[in-house]
C-alpha cells in the first residue's frame, strides 16, 4: 500500500520548507536537502494541479455546459 499524501498535505510541506530556506540559517548539506525536496514537492502538487484543472476543462467543455465525462490520464 502507498502512503501518498494530499495535495494539501504536500503544499503544506512545501510551504514549511520554502520558510526554513528563507531563513538562511541552515548549513548547506540541509539546505541541498531541503531545496531537493522542495523541488520534489512542488512537481507532485503541479503534476495533480494540472490533472485536477483538465478534469474541469473536461466538465465545462461542450457548449459551457456543465457536462461530466471520463477524464483519462495521459502520465
Amino acid at each position: 500500500m502507498t502512503d501518498k499524501k494530499s495535495f494539501e498535505e504536500n503544499l503544506e510541506k512545501l510551504k514549511e520548507s520554502v520558510k526554513s530556506l528563507e531563513q538562511g540559517d541552515l548549513p548547506l548539506k540541509e539546505t541541498l536537502t531541503i531545496f531537493e525536496e522542495g523541488l520534489r514537492l512542488s512537481k507532485l502538487c503541479n503534476e495533480e494541479f494540472e490533472v485536477t484543472q483538465k478534469k474541469i476543462e473536461k466538465i465545462i467543455e461542450i457548449n459551457g455546459k456543465p457536462t461530466a465525462e471520463p477524464f483519462e490520464e495521459q502520465i
